[in-house]
């Protein structure tokens, strides 16, 4: 005998398999999480990137603003490059001024993982 809604008055339960209940309760639960997070896209970006590779990422990322998704902003740095953070930072900066659609910096530019990021959100 399971629970089905104990606010109802008299509260309702039904005979069933508990296994199978709890299944369902879970992939429900798991459903709601995944739809929590949709609404954040992720652009990569390097600091040795040539020009029109960035330009085809930020138009993917003034896409993704559009459509009213977050989006965060990661630069990947490997090696040699980790010791250049200053460069690494600088390169950040521009691609982010390249950004036309209007945003709010949600995050402002940090060190994490692997390199740097930072969230923006439409305005």
């Amino acid at each position: 005998m399971v629970l089905v809604t104990e606010n109802a008055k008299p509260p309702i339960a039904k005979i069933t398999d508990f296994d199978k209940f709890r299944y369902q309760r879970e992939k429900e639960l798991k459903k709601q999480r995944q739809q929590k997070t949709a609404d954040q896209k992720r652009v990569q970006i390097s600091p040795r990137e040539g020009a029109h590779d960035l330009g085809f990422k930020l138009k993917r990322l003034e896409g993704f603003l559009q459509d009213g998704n977050k989006v965060e902003i990661q630069m990947t740095l490997r090696g040699r490059e980790k010791g250049m953070k200053d460069f690494a930072k600088e390169k950040f900066t521009e691609f982010i001024d390249r950004i036309e659609t209007p945003y709010k910096l949600t995050r402002e530019i940090k060190p994490g993982g692997r390199g740097l990021t930072a969230l923006i959100e439409p305005k």
